[in-house]
């Protein structure tokens, strides 16, 4: 267990793993109170090394969710779908209206300088199931064996919200709705599939379900080449899985993670309400930059 005191605070916090490589629970701290800059650094800290903090029970209302993001970084709206209400930045990922997003994925990969990070709060949980799982995509690139590890390095994606369903689960209609409107304004970005992180050093893996297909291959050749590399990032090793109860928080860091909400709760109801802060442009290990792209095409 790792503790960290912030003497402007007067709280001690704590971080408590959850899993052997991914996920800590952090006591110590009510995050619906006015957050100093020391206390920031410190779970900012945290969350770079353990990549998924949880907070139990934190019972943040839609303004304290909003005041707790902006303590952290800068939020941004998502790209394509509209906030809730009179609010510019939170996400309400609703069951209701067909938000199961049960596939791997990075938050919003289709723009060059996706969210660093994102912070989910649960508002309605269903009476079983609906847990999400993470992964990291640090320790996934470390577990390449070296002949993977040097082909990852070269490669390059490109991802897009108008969803190559030949690599995407399969959909239901109520998924084909809301991926209609995610898709209603065309994005495509060019990624490498391994990207080094701007504050930690580490090399991550930028994959999951908004990646279309791999530069200089051909259809066939990338889902394989997805496959491979996605299979590695999703090892039951290298996840946690959280299950929710109301007023529960995570954090994730967004450069260092994939994840996957559980759609196992029947026709319960789940809503979620998330906020995604700033990102910096993906750097590959040549010093090469993300880039959009103009020239659209499924």
């Amino acid at each position: 267990m790792a503790t960290l005191t912030d003497p402007t605070a007067h709280s001690t916090l704590r971080f408590r793993p959850v899993a052997g490589r991914i996920g800590a629970v952090v006591d110590g701290i009510d995050i619906s109170k006015e957050l100093g800059p020391a206390v920031v650094q410190i779970l900012w800290k945290g969350l770079t090394e353990h990549k998924v903090l949880f907070f139990q029970q934190a019972n943040l209302d839609d303004a304290g969710h909003e005041r707790f993001a902006a303590a952290l970084g800068a939020p941004v709206p998502h790209p394509t779908v509209g906030s809730l209400g009179p609010s510019k930045q939170l996400l309400e990922l609703d069951s209701a209206y067909g938000s199961k997003t049960n596939s791997w994925h990075t938050d919003v990969t289709f723009v060059p300088a996706y969210p660093s990070a994102s912070i989910l709060r649960a508002v309605t949980v269903p009476p079983y199931g609906g847990d999400t799982a993470w992964a990291n995509t640090a320790t996934a690139y470390l577990d390449l064996p070296e002949p993977l590890r040097a082909l990852a390095d070269e490669l390059w994606t490109v991802h897009t919200n108008l969803f190559d369903y030949a690599i995407a689960p399969p959909l239901t209609s109520e998924d084909r709705e809301h991926y209609a409107r995610v898709a209603s304004t065309p994005y495509q970005t060019e990624h490498p599939l391994v990207r080094v992180h701007p504050e930690t050093g580490e090399k991550t893996i930028v994959l999951g379900h908004f990646t279309q297909k791999f530069l200089g291959v051909s259809s066939a050749e990338s889902i394989r080449l997805f496959q491979i590399f996605q299979e590695h990032i999703t090892r039951l090793e290298n996840t946690v899985r959280w299950h929710w109860s109301e007023g529960d928080v995570a954090i994730w860091d967004n450069r260092a993670t994939q994840h996957y909400a559980i759609n196992d709760y029947g026709n319960a109801r789940r809503v979620m309400r998330r906020i995604t802060l700033a990102g910096d442009l993906p750097v590959s290990i040549d010093g090469r930059s993300s880039r959009a792209r103009t020239d659209i095409a499924a």
